[in-house]
């Protein structure tokens, strides 16, 4: 029997299918700059559903794994290939397939931008709440097989909270529609919730059916508070959740970060302090305008220097792009390992001290960027090239770190998945009995174990 390549080559053309290393390579692997991948034997690009079946059926023939990829944003190693592998690209299946306004609901193929989704349902009136940092870039496919959060999800909730229903195709070739797309429905057990976040490992997602919501109306105040210390700032952040502030956004960045955006696009935001919590309440009037006032208090409560309301939508605007440019800042500074552990809101504080200790034992530059109001912390490593012995001592902290976040009762991962990085702490955070139902879910439904084989445990 011919090998997986020509097989492919063979069904889906030389327009759908690449051998070439030089391309393959490309594709082989996210952004997780640490994590481990090889030469796959081949790329498929599919253009429909049946395309994907296809090539699922000649990797089941052949024993070969194959792995999903949607734009390679993520940072867990999650899409990464080994050497044979498959790779399919879901880059070409890309379309809004329908709107409904009626239902409110968008039906999307995989490859499909965050941002375009976003863009589309306002001209309807309508909004897509998740709000990865990668939004203008990442696949809604790559967001659902992770469970995307972002900015909004403090208050919007994460991918899994719009996922209705979807189209995939399992390790046997065969296509199955998992969820509904009514407003409400029971009927078995929830396969369709199951596979988001399942990061490729029990099917390869062809179609996606979404809820919206309604486009926000209420006047968008911001604040602004800049401290001298993490810790500081972790106390702000649990005064407002215990004050029952639900802002629509609250994220962190220090200083480090900070600089590196002022360096890279000159936004000059790193003059007033060594921390910058950056809020927003999206709540209509006067409740909105006394939830930014509350907001306010606790920054300048806790210890803030300077504390501000935004008056200038465009300032305000700028400000939440600085935090969304501060992991590609970073990352034009050297091989950048991201972190990503949830603490309860009420322990931020203290899992900052964490991380803060972690830096100064391992004796390791530690960036914070963070979704504060939810607990989702981003710690960002920074290790000079090809110094081996300061990137043994980021991995010993990153790992402190992990435990740190399970000690806390927190978990290991809150929106990038596990992939290849963190394998050793979702196994700690499971436990062995949890553990094996994950392994018996896998096996039931991918029973040769070619649906990206290795990653998660």
């Amino acid at each position: 029997m011919p090998g997986v390549a020509a097989q492919l080559v063979a069904a889906l053309g030389t327009e759908q299918v690449t051998t070439d290393p030089a391309v393959t390579t490309g594709y082989a692997h996210d952004e997780a700059e640490w994590a481990p991948s090889g030469t796959p034997a081949a790329l498929v690009r599919p253009r429909d559903t049946a395309d994907v079946a296809t090539t699922a059926r000649i990797c089941a023939e052949t024993g070969t794994p194959l792995v999903g990829r949607g734009a390679g944003t993520g940072l867990s190693g999650a899409a990464n290939a080994a050497d044979g592998w498959v790779v399919v690209s879901f880059e070409r299946m890309n379309r809004i397939l329908a709107i409904d306004t009626a239902q409110q609901t968008a039906t999307v193929q995989p490859g499909l931008i965050n941002d375009h989704l976003r863009a589309a349902a306002a001209e309807h009136g309508l909004w897509y709440p998740p709000d990865p940092a990668s939004s203008p870039w990442s696949t809604i496919g790559g967001n659902v097989n992770t469970n995307a959060g972002g900015l909004c999800c403090v208050k919007y909730g994460v991918t899994r909270d719009y996922v209705l229903g979807l189209q995939a195709v399992t390790a046997d070739a065969t296509t199955v529609r998992l969820g509904r797309t009514t407003a409400k429905g029971v009927t078995g057990y929830d396969l369709c919730g199951l596979m988001v976040g399942s990061e490729g490992t029990l099917g390869l997602i062809t179609e996606i059916t979404l809820r919206l919501v309604p486009a926000r109306t209420g006047t968008e105040h911001t604040i602004v508070g800049y401290f001298d210390t993490l810790t500081d700032a972790g106390r702000a952040v649990a005064a407002i959740s215990a004050d029952g502030i639900i802002p629509s956004a609250l994220e962190l960045i220090d200083r480090f970060c900070l600089q590196a955006v002022d360096d890279w696009k000159n936004m000059g935001l790193a003059a007033e302090g060594d921390v910058l919590l950056l809020a927003r309440t999206d709540t209509p009037d006067p409740t909105g305008s006394h939830q930014a006032d509350r907001i306010q208090h606790h920054f300048e409560t806790a210890g803030a220097g300077y504390a501000v309301r935004s008056t200038d939508p465009q300032e305000a605007e700028a400000l939440f792009q600085a935090r969304r440019l501060a992991y590609p800042a970073l990352e034009r500074l050297g091989p950048l390992l991201t972190e990503d552990v949830c603490v309860p809101r009420a322990l931020v504080p203290d899992m900052l001290q964490r991380i803060e200790a972690a830096a100064k034992r391992h004796d390791t530059r530690i960036g914070n960027i963070a979704h504060a109001g939810d607990g989702n912390l981003h710690p960002l490593f920074i290790v000079p090239a090809g110094d081996t012995a300061a990137k043994h001592r980021a991995q010993q902290a990153f790992e402190d770190i992990v435990d740190d976040a399970l000690a806390l009762g927190g978990t290991v991962t809150g929106e990038h998945g596990v992939g290849l990085l963190k394998k050793r702490g979702a196994a700690a955070e499971l436990g062995p009995d949890v553990l094996a139902m994950h392994r018996a879910v896998k096996t039931a439904l991918d029973p040769a174990g070619i649906l990206n084989p290795g990653k998660v445990f």
